[in-house]
């Protein structure tokens, strides 16, 4: 379970961003799936991958801390993939790829004419 602070930070993050995801831009749901996965005609399965997470712009295990300013919020999808890696590629060159997949019909597994922007 994430620390209050945390939860604190990502809410306001999540505000501040105007719900949508810190790397993909894509919109986000904070509390519950279902009302997300209805409005945009997803599964309950295709909504989860587009939940709000606390990302950490420069992790704790690089010494990142649970500030506001080292927390953006950022899809699961995004969030994920980032830390996937062998290496996690620092958050402008992630966003940079992301971008570019996005841009090539990538990325986010969607139902054709689903628009989350």
């Amino acid at each position: 379970m994430a620390h209050k602070s945390v939860i604190k930070h990502r809410f306001a993050a999540f505000d501040s961003q105007g719900g949508r995801c810190y790397y993909c831009g894509f919109q986000m749901w904070r509390d519950t799936p279902e009302a997300f996965a209805r409005l945009y005609g997803l599964s309950l399965r295709q909504a989860r991958h587009f939940q709000c997470t606390a990302e950490h712009l420069v992790a704790r295990q690089d010494g990142g801390r649970d500030t506001q300013s080292n927390i953006a919020a950022a899809c699961q999808r995004c969030n994920q993939g980032r830390h996937k890696r062998k290496e996690a590629p620092e958050p402008q060159e992630y966003k940079a790829l992301v971008e570019k997949r996005l841009s090539k019909g990538g990325w986010h597994p969607l139902p054709a004419g689903t628009h989350l922007f």
